[in-house]
């Protein structure tokens, strides 16, 4: 069995946008290890979460279907126990499936759920659990792990920025034990006939912005050549009335654990220091995506395992005056990285066609000879990554239904849905007659809202009308129908 079916390693991370990867342009950062992957495998360079927060999208990903069919729309929301998981359904075909990190596909509130979050039956033999960091739950398995090792978990201030602090150094990091626990895994599983999947949901990029002192260090000597953020004085005037207000709501209102993080009262030098702070999480993530691949080199796993590195969602880094997650669906927090590496069958490519994120889903089954659920709201691309053959491209669909439960004068602003046909994008404020329409071929940073522009009200009518086509084919199709009636 173990020679038939190949292994798979699923790399996700936390809040990364897509663009913080050297193979998706950035020449800051220093990602060479997932840049190699990205070489050597396939990138798709227009990847759309279905949804801006954690727990809907990893509800999507996870099991190929629309997050609201879910039942997790929202973060806080528990997933309906009857969701088949991608692990479960690989575990119910004769592999082995492991996971370190976080999971977060249950409410894991620790005034709430105090011991850890609630599990389904999600199909993972070993479970590695910490949800962040810091010491927030007991069944936290990172913190054990410290404890075991005698070290206390702690940060440190940035003297020159209050919203960054110096997070723990690599050899005690949360990023660095997932990868530990991956390794342990793997080695583990060696010692059987079957198949493998491990999970390594790193908790990074997330904020708190805090990386290991010696990744921040590598930024601070060219501090003033990092870009500000993509924020035009002005332009919130043509946009939705609902993102002055996001302005001024504050996350610390719903979560005291996370600073009052306020775009416009920033110095220019402290957005540049966000931002360092950021890039640094993610070449921590690299280096330790480099010790691992290394290690299936090294134990003969490399060649049969398909290593897929993506996160759940992005992060605003400032832009359009924004930070973290937000009910808003610009690029920053709804396009994400996803590659996909297997040079035993897949040839080196890039991908232009926009597609959505839970494609990974079928995907993963098929090319594991497991035929996808009637269930599922996509399909598989793997025959076309075998064959080398063009992705078709298609409507991408991103939903947010009160997903972070924001406080706005009007609650009915809490409901947007995005489209994304060609190189227009089109977003929908229900319960008003709002809007945001783009060209990202011309306006790649959506400043220009063109959704009240007469000159674009053919093209406005026409992806308005391919959103409404979309919403209704995200019926659930379940329960199967069984007969004519």
């Amino acid at each position: 069995m173990q020679k038939n079916r190949p292994n798979i390693l699923w790399i996700c991370s936390d809040q990364q946008r897509f663009d913080t990867l050297g193979c998706y342009g950035n020449q800051y950062v220093n990602t060479p290890n997932i840049d190699r992957l990205a070489e050597e495998g396939v990138l798709f360079e227009n990847c759309y979460a279905q949804n801006p927060v954690c727990s809907p999208s990893r509800s999507s990903f996870l099991t190929g279907r629309y997050p609201h069919v879910t039942g997790c729309r929202q973060n806080g929301q528990p997933i309906h126990a009857s969701e088949r998981l991608i692990p479960k359904i690989l575990h119910d075909a004769g592999y082995t499936c492991g996971l370190s990190g976080k999971l977060h596909l249950n409410p894991a509130a620790p005034y709430r759920f105090r011991q850890s979050e609630n599990r389904i039956d999600d199909g993972y033999d070993v479970f590695f659990w910490s949800h962040g960091h810091a010491p927030k739950h007991p069944a936290n398995q990172y913190q054990q792990w410290l404890t075991e090792k005698g070290v206390k978990y702690k940060t440190d201030d940035f003297a020159d920025c209050r919203w960054i602090e110096l997070g723990m150094p690599e050899e005690y990091h949360q990023t660095t034990w997932c990868v530990d626990r991956a390794i342990s895994y793997i080695d583990y599983c060696n010692k059987f006939d079957m198949p493998w999947l491990f999970s390594i949901n790193f908790f990074d990029p997330h904020c708190p912005f805090d990386p290991p002192e010696k990744y921040l260090k590598r930024y601070l000597d060219d501090i003033d050549s990092i870009p500000l953020p993509n924020y035009v004085e002005g332009e919130l005037k043509n946009k939705p009335a609902y993102q002055t207000e996001l302005h001024k709501y504050c996350d610390q209102d719903r979560n005291p654990n996370i600073k009052e993080l306020r775009a416009e009262e920033l110095t220019d030098q402290e957005h540049r220091y966000i931002k360092a702070a950021y890039w640094a999480m993610v070449d921590l993530i690299d280096a330790q995506v480099g010790r691992l691949v290394e290690h299936l080199k090294v134990t003969g796993e490399y060649d049969n395992t398909i290593i897929v590195y993506m996160s759940d969602h992005g992060e605003m880094l400032g832009d359009h005056g924004l930070y973290y997650k937000a009910m808003s669906l610009y690029e920053g927090a709804v396009h994400v990285p996803l590659i996909v590496h297997y040079p035993k069958l897949l040839a080196p490519k890039r991908c232009s066609a926009n597609m959505e994120l839970m494609h990974i889903a079928p995907t993963l089954l098929e090319a594991a000879g497991i035929v996808p659920e009637v269930g599922m709201q996509t399909t598989s691309l793997w025959k076309e990554l075998v064959n080398g053959s063009e992705i078709p491209p298609e409507d991408t669909f991103t939903e947010y239904y009160n997903s972070l439960c924001c406080t706005f004068s009007d609650p009915r602003h809490n409901f947007s849905t995005m489209i994304r046909s060609g190189n227009y994008k089109l977003s929908l404020c229900h319960g008003s007659s709002e809007g945001e329409l783009y060209d990202l071929s011309t306006d790649p940073h959506e400043t220009y809202n063109l959704f009240s522009d007469p000159a674009y009200a053919e093209i406005k009518t026409e992806m308005l009308i391919r959103l409404s086509n979309k919403l209704a084919w995200t019926t659930d199709p379940l329960p199967e129908k069984i007969c004519r009636f």
